[in-house]
């Protein structure tokens, strides 16, 4: 079964398994693994509440959150090519079709809340113990998953 992914801002950020998908909102990359993406993460800059702390993103999400494999296929499957007026990653599958990752900052474990623009943090499923995950971090001339 193919899983079908879309961007969601968490904590960090994260990103999402959603199995009911609208025709038009989701691309299929060309990966291996057959995952399709939503093509954008629309966020609205004035609220901090879509941002999620771990243990909000594992309620809200579930084992929805895709797991370090699946950001791991992402990143060296793809092209990542940083957008400076947009701020954040055009990421472009094998096929040529593509999504949008902004680096819209983060909301800390604490609450504390990181301005954007300059690096994007998205959870995922794999989990490194009761306080957190492995996540994608990103910025202009980086793309990192945590070990």
């Amino acid at each position: 079964m193919k899983k079908v992914f879309f961007l969601s801002i968490i904590c960090l950020m994260a990103l999402t398994i959603h199995s009911g998908c609208t025709e038009g909102e989701y691309v299929d990359l060309g990966l291996p693994s057959g995952t399709k993406w939503k093509t954008t993460n629309e966020i609205n800059p004035n609220v901090t509440n879509d941002l999620y702390t771990y243990d909000e993103a594992i309620q809200k999400f579930g084992n929805q959150l895709p797991t370090s494999k699946q950001w791991m296929e992402l990143k060296t499957e793809c092209d990542w090519s940083w957008n400076d007026i947009k701020k954040g990653y055009e990421v472009t599958g094998p096929n040529g079709k593509s999504i949008f990752m902004p680096a819209e900052g983060f909301r800390g474990c604490r609450g504390e809340v990181s301005p954007g623009g300059s690096s994007g943090y998205y959870w995922s499923y794999t989990s490194i113990g009761s306080d957190g995950a492995k996540i994608l971090e990103f910025g202009p001339y980086m793309v990192y998953i945590s070990i």
